[in-house]
């Protein structure tokens, strides 16, 4: 069995009908629109956001969903599909998933047109039925991804990023929105606000470490997973780097920095420095801060009672680390 589908098994008739109301959540009058959505259908990734949203609301209430808990699945779906078309766009990326994206197919304006008609999409999903506890949380994460994406814009530029810097960017930037799928799974079905809070916390630990995972990526010798590379191509700061710039004395630093600002699309160039930032260190630190992050999340699901729903959430946070792409 897959990875994905062992942690789908305890919620397989969930998302089944997940799939059903996300498809009809973007139904709409405009024939072009309609294309659009039925492609965004068609490629589907994984699928992991809706799943911790499920996951969540089973584990905090005996095992049951309801109506909300498959609101705020198709509500995180449209918002998290809404960034990939927006993140597309700003990146000039012509693919995703190995398929064209949106804007390869029907140009940035329609792109982040469409963009924006999911956005809206999955607001009004929440008002509709006055979900406001859903829509606080995830207005918040939006919030919270737009700025951690300009953090990191602004930081590239200057190339003057911390380790502190960059756990707050990768935390705003990816871990929010994760934190934001265990927060409305549990908001669905009337947990505490100490729970929510706690599966809150859950998912952003869980969100650090795919983060992290994704940033290691970038050193890897693999066939899969994104090119090598590519974040030093873009001049992003991620952790192994970081490590490598601390570790280093004043010449190393300068070499460095000069191969990032101004060497970086140099192939040669860029193999040198993932081998230097691996000389240093940089992956096996990283590698321990990942780690780290996933026997916190475990921790905090040791609180639960033992279930199918558990053990699911527990392979996803071990998948999480281990994945290869």
């Amino acid at each position: 069995m897959k990875p994905i589908e062992r942690i789908k098994a305890p919620i397989r008739d969930e998302m089944d009908i997940f799939e059903q109301k996300f498809k009809q959540s973007m139904q709409t009058k405009v024939p072009l629109l309609n294309r659009i959505m039925d492609y965004i259908i068609r490629r589907k990734g994984k699928q992991m956001r809706p799943m911790f949203v499920f996951l969540t609301a089973k584990i905090v209430s005996d095992g049951k969903v309801n109506e909300r808990t498959y609101r705020g699945a198709s509500i995180i779906e449209l918002i998290h599909t809404a960034t990939l078309v927006h993140d597309d766009v700003v990146d000039d990326s012509n693919k995703r998933r190995g398929f064209f994206s949106i804007n390869a197919l029907w140009k940035n304006k329609i792109a982040v047109l469409v963009g924006d008609y999911l956005l809206s999409r999955g607001v009004l999903l929440s008002v509709d039925h006055e979900d406001y506890d859903i829509l606080q949380l995830i207005s918040t994460a939006v919030r919270e991804m737009s700025e951690g994406e300009l953090l990191q814009i602004e930081k590239a530029r200057k190339l003057d990023i911390t380790e502190e810097v960059y756990f707050d960017i990768i935390r705003q930037k990816t871990a929010s929105l994760i934190a934001s799928c265990t927060a409305i799974g549990a908001a669905s079905v009337n947990a505490g606000k100490t729970t929510i809070e706690k599966m809150k916390h859950f998912g952003e630990t869980i969100g650090l470490a795919f983060q992290i995972k994704d940033d290691l990526f970038d050193y890897t010798d693999d066939k899969i997973g994104k090119p090598t590379g590519i974040d030093i191509k873009e001049q992003k700061m991620t952790l192994p780097l970081i490590y490598a710039l601390n570790q280093s004395d004043k010449k190393e630093k300068r070499w460095l920095i000069n191969s990032i600002k101004n060497h970086n699309k140099s192939r040669k160039r860029v193999k040198e420095v993932i081998a230097f930032v691996k000389a240093k260190g940089g992956i096996e630190y990283t590698q321990q801060k990942m780690w780290e992050y996933q026997q916190k999340a475990l921790e905090l699901l040791h609180e639960f009672p033992d279930s199918e729903n558990k053990k699911a959430l527990e392979f996803m946070i071990n998948y999480v680390v281990n994945r290869k792409i």
